[in-house]
């Protein structure tokens, strides 16, 4: 990126905020909601995969270091220390996911990038309408979930575009104050895999740049974390809705991704 212009390094930065103010406040999206504006700026996703990577690695290490601390202090208070973090689904979820994740990372299957893009968002986009109408899909049949967790799983680990079709199958099994830290759990895990591909096939973690974009997806970790606190406040109405609202808006910025030539 050093060729980049002030105005582009700015609209970067900006972007960066957008992005850690979106994975803060629900969860997900950081990257699927930032690549596609990021990719208009300087069309190269290694450079950016990298440093979406590794920032999500780091807040998802200070969520799970929180969940660990605030279940302590229960404990110590002779108190019941359920924590913020549903295990038992992430498990489940982990089991079914693992083995396409692994095979997207390694590319031992390749699909073509704009299909698998316009199945993954075709499938949020119902999803987010669905509970931006109230009517969130709860699948009666585990088989359904189970495809969708494979998908996610293997996009993935081809991309970080996984997230929105992964979250949409969380939200009808994990309570709603429970999602965002499970989701976190979950992330930590999928993309230490992808990062160790990186390392391995020596793409360029771009360290360098951390040291002006990590500060900038840190302040909109923090105002994230204030909506956060804000959302929870609500009722699940509220919640699913902005939620559905949030997944639209991922899927319209991962369709604009497809469509964009190369």
């Amino acid at each position: 990126m050093a060729d980049l212009s002030l105005f582009q390094c700015a609209m970067i930065a900006l972007v960066f905020v957008w992005s850690g103010f979106v994975r803060s406040g629900l969860g997900f999206g950081g990257a699927v909601l930032s690549l596609p504006f990021l990719l208009l700026i300087h069309n190269d996703a290694l450079v950016y995969l990298p440093i979406i990577a590794l920032q999500l690695i780091f807040f998802s290490s200070l969520i799970l270091y929180n969940n660990h601390r605030i279940r302590q202090k229960y404990i110590r208070q002779g108190e019941q220390a359920e924590g913020s973090i549903d295990w038992s689904y992430l498990k489940y979820a982990l089991l079914i996911m693992i083995i396409p994740k692994l095979i997207g990372v390694f590319g031992l299957i390749t699909l073509p990038a704009n299909v698998m893009g316009l199945i993954i968002f075709t499938i949020v986009s119902v999803y987010s309408i669905s509970y931006l109408l109230n009517r969130p899909f709860k699948s009666s049949k585990p088989w359904l979930d189970i495809t969708f967790l494979i998908i996610g799983g293997y996009v993935s680990g081809t991309s970080l575009i996984g997230a929105p079709l992964i979250t949409a199958v969380f939200a009808s099994h994990v309570r709603q104050e429970k999602l965002r830290d499970t989701l976190f759990a979950l992330w930590f895990v999928l993309v230490w895999i992808k990062l160790a591909a990186f390392i391995y096939l020596s793409v360029d973690l771009q360290l360098i740049h951390q040291l002006w974009l990590l500060p900038c997806a840190t302040i909109g970790h923090f105002l994230g974390l204030k909506f956060h606190r804000k959302l929870q406040s609500t009722d699940a109405v509220m919640f699913y809705r902005v939620m559905g609202a949030v997944l639209l808006l991922t899927s319209f910025a991962g369709l604009l991704r497809v469509v964009l030539p190369s």
